[in-house]
């Protein structure tokens, strides 16, 4: 019987999308689902939600809810991971002082200061999962849909090199959808190469049944109804050739471009705070979701575009599939450091998983991507090493934050943060801290 483990399973919206998907295929009905939350309350709706996906199907699956976590991956054969370390209260910590600073954010959840912060909080959690999993479940593969997901999945092959490891996102599958929308074309007749860094995933090729279709996405792009859906997108492929795989409202902090004045945020509608807003809207969702689970009342269901259910069942059954997923650049992507996070397409059946070569990205794309990956390995280095001074140099070179801010500013703000954060921050790090405090 195949052991899933779900890791932050309070996020039942999130489970539920898993579950519909892992379940809606024979041949995982039986499987065991597995879940942990530290909230006693978000783990129950969690299981609630489970259990009424798997009635939905018919399936005889067997739904556990653990609060202790190493009994919930012991003898599991994957491992989901969705926390989020800190919730809505280290994401205002995220926002709140920068802004205090002038430097603005979208999102921050995947580089940039917020992303920077969001890792180091995160980076103790997924080493406690590995050395969990490392003892109960050596040989489960870990798929990690946290972010930051470059950072997380490199702290995790760095600290535990045995561990199988692939960081999930879905920012290819759904900038395809919007790429069939933009050139209105049904999505089967698209086919494409991708290759980059997660939310800096580059289409390198992009076909309408075995033509370019990249002349015909310029020609869109200049449709001003078509251009004001994705205005820092397009307005990137206009100068680098190439469209990007994350959205104009994430790809907007990723540049120096966009965000630097209010004139530069006016014109392409960047949504300054976005993601406090997405936060403070899941947290009603949740007190929703758990109401309407108490209710008795159903919930739609229709398969999503998340890869997980593809991974468990090609790795189950042998029937090879392809995804694209993030891994250790092992010479997959050349231009790109040796050891940094790539995402590259990826094929998977009960041999496991195969990463495969790119080779090398036209240098204006390399070269848009590599600034970043230095940043992920300081922010790396610091939680691993306990290295306070490793988080400063991450965000002196952070491309956003030095366009905006002084040197001085950026590492007054970083020690604010820092301190802000307290025991949530790495050991090393946290003990700096603390001290500080204590002068």
């Amino acid at each position: 019987m195949t052991k899933i483990a779900m890791i932050g399973a309070g996020s039942a919206v999130f489970v539920k999308n898993l579950l519909t998907d892992i379940l809606s295929l024979p041949e995982l009905r039986g499987c065991t689902i597995a879940l942990h939350d530290i909230d006693a309350e978000r783990l129950e709706t969690g299981g609630m939600m489970a259990r009424w996906t798997a009635a939905q199907f018919g399936a005889d699956a067997r739904v556990e809810e653990h609060t202790d976590r190493r009994a919930c991956v012991a003898g599991a054969d994957f491992v989901i991971n969705m926390v989020q370390i800190g919730m809505h209260e280290a994401t205002l910590l995220d926002f709140q002082i920068p802004t205090k600073y002038g430097l603005k954010q979208t999102i921050a959840d995947t580089v940039g200061i917020g992303g920077i912060f969001r890792g180091l909080r995160t980076i103790p959690f997924m080493l406690d999962l590995c050395a969990d999993m490392q003892a109960v479940c050596p040989d489960a593969l870990l798929m990690n849909y946290t972010n930051p997901m470059s950072i997380l999945t490199w702290a995790v092959y760095r600290a535990f090199p045995k561990q199988k490891v692939v960081g999930l996102c879905h920012n290819v599958q759904f900038t395809a959808r919007d790429l069939a929308e933009y050139l209105d074309v049904d999505i089967n007749r698209l086919t494409y190469d991708c290759a980059g860094i997660n939310h800096m995933t580059w289409f390198l090729r992009l076909m309408i049944d075995g033509q370019d279709a990249y002349p015909r996405l310029f020609e869109a792009a200049e449709n001003p109804e078509i251009f004001a859906k994705d205005k820092v997108r397009f307005e990137l492929m206009r100068h680098l050739g190439k469209f990007v795989s994350e959205s104009s409202e994430h790809t907007a902090e990723y540049t120096p471009y966009f965000l630097r004045r209010d004139d530069q945020i006016a014109e392409f509608d960047v949504p300054v705070d976005e993601y406090v807003r997405r936060s403070i809207r899941n947290l009603g969702r949740y007190t929703e979701t758990r109401r309407k689970l108490l209710a008795g009342e159903s919930f739609p269901l229709e398969r999503s575009a998340e890869y997980g259910s593809v991974i468990i069942h090609a790795m189950v059954t042998g029937r090879q599939a392809l995804f694209y997923g993030n891994v250790e650049n092992t010479g997959l992507i050349e231009n790109l450091p040796r050891g940094c996070c790539v995402e590259v397409p990826i094929v998977v059946d009960h041999n496991g998983l195969r990463p495969v070569y790119a080779g090398t990205l036209p240098p204006e794309l390399a070269a848009h991507c590599a600034p970043h990956t230095f940043v992920q390995e300081l922010t790396v280095r610091a939680a691993l090493e306990g290295d306070r001074a490793a988080v400063f140099r991450a965000a002196v070179l952070d491309r956003h934050a030095a366009s905006t801010l002084t040197l001085r500013d950026i590492r007054a703000m970083t020690e604010e943060l820092i301190e802000a954060h307290g025991a949530a921050m790495p050991k090393g790090i946290r003990r700096a801290a603390v001290a500080r405090a204590a002068e």
